[in-house]
């Protein structure tokens, strides 16, 4: 897939693509429809997403806390699997914040990037003020020549609408399963594996400490997991996030046990899919108390997960 992060001096390769618009994160099972309505309009053609980065939130509101189901890279690969040919993601500036739609619709969709069609969902929003909508689009395209298709809201077989804002609540209540089921699979937590105080080896449990970067944090708590360097060999474990209140309470960490593995993890990229909500952290009594719990915590997640063998095994 092509990444480019401006729509002028594109090669013509990057021009004339059937194109979804949005933001895309969490590219969930909603933006694959609006995907899948581009491939349709493309009737054979290229297949584009244009998205915005920073998100537009992150923009107009800096101080919110991280919220991202899929930062950068993983919302890239996202894309590119669900057969995305070139991902125009634009840098959301006080240039494009201020940008009128009708300006953006000239400039960016026509004179830059050459729509030859486009989608977007029945309540997107552009330009300045939120000036623009599917509305407007349809009349530009009458004007400049391109096509548009307006997907109506998605829902699953229990009516519930895929949508980022509804992933992010099933996360933040602890509630993985449903929210891969919008997704149209696990929630993933993406990062590099960091040094940290090695406490966990010293009870049995070392953990490769992750990174969490801009990424939406799910209910603080233990969970069963899956965890892959490339995504292809997916190892079980357990892992928690919190703020570790047996220990000190005052750093934010997403520490993953990994079942049966002895692997230098420290530098590397590791991804982690949370898959079951075990409970939520609690401070314990003693070392001894919080040791017997999180051998509990590992016999669960490994029933939950189908993997045999004994806990506590791997040394980072």
């Amino acid at each position: 897939m092509q990444l480019y992060h401006s729509h002028t001096g594109l090669p013509e390769t990057a021009r004339g693509a059937a194109i979804a618009i949005g933001n895309f994160d969490g590219v969930h099972r909603g933006h694959q429809a609006l995907i899948e309505a581009a491939r349709v309009a493309a009737a054979g053609g290229p297949v584009g997403v244009l998205s915005f980065a920073p998100h537009p939130r992150r923009y107009f509101r800096p101080d919110d806390p991280p919220f991202l189901l899929t930062p950068g890279a993983v919302k890239h690969r996202r894309l590119e699997a669900c057969g995305v040919a070139v991902h125009y993601e634009l840098p959301f500036d006080a240039a494009l914040a201020a940008q009128s739609a009708e300006s953006f619709i000239r400039e960016v969709l026509v004179d830059g990037l050459g729509a030859r069609h486009v989608v977007v969902g029945f309540n997107f929003t552009f330009g300045h003020n939120r000036a623009g909508n599917a509305a407007l689009l349809e009349e530009a395209g009458a004007r400049f020549g391109f096509g548009v298709t307006i997907v109506p809201a998605q829902q699953d077989e229990h009516g519930m609408v895929f949508s980022s804002t509804a992933i992010r609540q099933l996360l933040d209540t602890g509630n993985p399963g449903d929210a891969a089921r919008l997704m149209g699979s696990a929630f993933e937590i993406e990062g590099v594996v960091e040094h940290g105080d090695k406490r966990g080896r010293t009870i049995g449990f070392p953990t490769a400490n992750v990174a969490l970067g801009e990424t939406q944090r799910p209910r603080y708590g233990v969970y069963a997991v899956e965890a892959s360097l490339d995504g292809t060999d997916w190892w079980p474990g357990v892992a928690n996030i919190g703020r570790r209140p047996t220990v000190d309470g005052l750093r934010e960490l997403f520490e993953v046990h990994l079942f049966d593995r002895n692997d230098d993890l420290y530098g590397k990229a590791l991804r982690v899919r949370l898959h079951h909500f075990l409970r939520p952290e609690r401070k314990f009594a003693s070392f001894d108390e919080l040791k017997a719990q999180i051998g509990l915590d590992a016999a669960e997640a490994r029933a939950l997960l189908g993997a045999g063998g004994e806990a506590g095994v791997a040394d980072w």
